[in-house]
């Protein structure tokens, strides 16, 4: 536990957290929405600095960051806490339950990715993931900033909830982000997620500017997937970037949602729909290999083959198509 970051103090020893749009008033002996940030005697303190709920070596593929490093590996580091309350969460035991964890220092966690890359492994950085790394903020950020001095890349996968200024602080450290919109309506944020979606979109246009950014959508049948709605969200996208790439994830019952599984043709209509303005569509959780390929948006050549993690660099020359020359936008 220690002093939070991103507060301020009110009357009557209330405090107002200013990390997320929530906006918490907090009062004494309270926590935020999140669970994870609590009044003590007037001061705001974060209670999972250092709390590592789940550590793994992934692929980069898995966050899913699929023009960032693509076949590399990842230390990927998550803890509990969540400023939402998505009825789907396929990670609810530790966003909203409180499960056992382990303390791992910032520095502690920069050398075991270090001890990866020394191990001959393709370990490029550290993901913070799992939960909602910005409701881990003062650890990420000590985190990233270290890692950046060690040479490491660092990768958030997160809701994209966040005030500008705390984002804005925290970028400079960040090699690449894949943030969640989760639909595009206030009400599917609203009653679905509990949350708003004009602060995602702007958090969306502000990453683009530091680092890499890509987009996830998991498309819940009946809820955000008509046809409407896909074409606000690739008209959006494309108007700021038609290269972003964007994930639609194939949803399946868990937490509180027990509707029945995307069908597959609704996952192939969304990926048409979205190459009609985008370059780089890529379909999740069909276990279809040919919507995770990513393709010359000149030529068509294939660039990158993927089937599940194991990925391929079948087509560049560098960051361009090697049968046309049409520069792809790809860190390798």
């Amino acid at each position: 536990m220690q002093e939070a970051m991103y507060w301020q103090q009110l009357d009557d020893n209330v405090v107002f957290c200013r990390l997320c749009p929530k906006g918490c008033r907090i009062r004494e002996g309270h926590r935020g929405y999140c669970r994870v940030r609590e009044n003590r005697h007037g001061s705001l303190y974060t209670l999972n600095y250092g709390r590592v709920a789940a550590y793994a070596m992934d692929p980069m593929e898995k966050k899913p960051l699929y023009h960032f490093y693509p076949g590399s590996l990842i230390f990927s580091l998550g803890t509990v806490g969540c400023n939402l309350r998505c009825g789907f969460c396929q990670n609810w035991q530790i966003a909203q339950g409180d499960p056992p964890t382990c303390q791992l220092t910032p520095r502690q966690a920069v050398e075991l990715a270090l001890q990866q890359k020394q191990r001959g492994l393709p370990c490029v950085g550290i993901a913070y993931t799992y939960s909602e790394p910005l409701m881990w903020y003062e650890y990420v950020y000590d985190t990233a900033r270290l890692a950046k001095q060690a040479g490491l890349q660092n990768v958030l996968v997160t809701n994209g909830y966040v005030r500008q200024e705390p984002l804005k602080q925290l970028l400079p450290c960040i090699d690449a982000m894949n943030i969640d919109v989760k639909g595009f309506t206030e009400e599917y944020y609203h009653r679905s997620c509990r949350g708003q979606l004009a602060p995602v979109l702007e958090t969306v246009a502000t990453a683009r500017q530091y680092c890499h950014v890509e987009i996830t959508t998991l498309l819940v049948p009946g809820l955000n997937d008509n046809e409407a709605d896909l074409q606000r969200l690739v008209d959006w996208l494309a108007d700021l970037d038609p290269d972003i790439p964007l994930h639609f994830s194939r949803y399946f019952p868990n937490y509180q949602f027990d509707l029945p599984p995307t069908p597959p043709a609704t996952m192939r209509r969304a990926y048409e729909l979205a190459r009609t303005r985008l370059n780089y569509v890529f379909l999740g959780n069909l276990g279809e290999a040919q919507y995770q390929h990513t393709y010359c948006p000149r030529c068509r050549n294939l660039l990158v083959q993927r089937n599940g993690y194991q990925t391929n660099k079948v087509g560049l020359a560098g960051q361009a198509c090697r049968q046309c020359g049409e520069p792809i936008k790809i860190i390798c």
